[in-house]
């Protein structure tokens, strides 16, 4: 089964989270001026992207050096994702961290694990190892995915005070309950994969 253009940046975009991200980035930059907020983001989600693009043109022979088959990575995608998507239903009041970091963040969390985390790393790995010739399908959907995810980061303040806690905690449950149905099919499809393997 092909996966469609649209279909890889919703995807991308429901592993990166903008909107379930925007508390945390609230949050982490409020000590940080706000002259400097959105170069903060800028910087952040660039690093994101180096790194997820990184993984789109190696992903393969990192698998390739561990051994690891596609359907090893389907299904372990899937499980992640699945796990993911439960954060997100459930999400803890304290959020993913815990406790609220001091100072200006760099890479860590906001890049990484934020953004690109190890499902967004398994998603584009995934993506590549299934349609390697349509790498550059893959890196301009990254590309807008990530553009999305940059705008609204760096409306994230004004996204919040228009839309109230209780808005965005309802519309990332909803992203949740898409991204457990799409976790459920990649695991389906991993394990049907390894049964043809039999």
């Amino acid at each position: 089964m092909t996966t469609s253009f649209a279909s890889a940046i919703v995807v991308l975009l429901l592993v990166m989270d903008p909107i379930g991200n925007i508390p945390l980035f609230v949050g982490l930059l409020r000590h940080v001026d706000v002259a400097r907020r959105t170069r903060v983001i800028v910087r952040e989600c660039a690093i994101a992207f180096a790194v997820l693009l990184a993984f789109i043109f190696v992903g393969n022979h990192f698998l390739a050096l561990l051994g690891l088959s596609d359907t090893a990575l389907e299904i372990a995608g899937g499980v992640i994702l699945f796990l993911i998507a439960l954060r997100m239903i459930f999400r803890s009041p304290e959020g993913i961290f815990g406790a609220e970091l001091e100072g200006e963040p760099f890479i860590v969390p906001l890049a990484i694990p934020s953004i690109a985390g190890p499902t967004a790393l398994a998603t584009v790995m995934l993506l590549v190892s299934r349609e390697p010739q349509r790498v550059v399908e893959w890196v301009v959907a990254l590309m807008i995915a990530m553009a999305i995810t940059l705008v609204l980061l760096v409306f994230s303040e004004r996204i919040a005070g228009l839309a109230g806690q209780r808005a965005l905690a309802a519309f990332e449950r909803l992203m949740g309950l898409i991204l457990t149905a799409i976790a459920v099919q990649m695991l389906l499809r991993g394990i049907e994969h390894f049964a043809h393997q039999l």
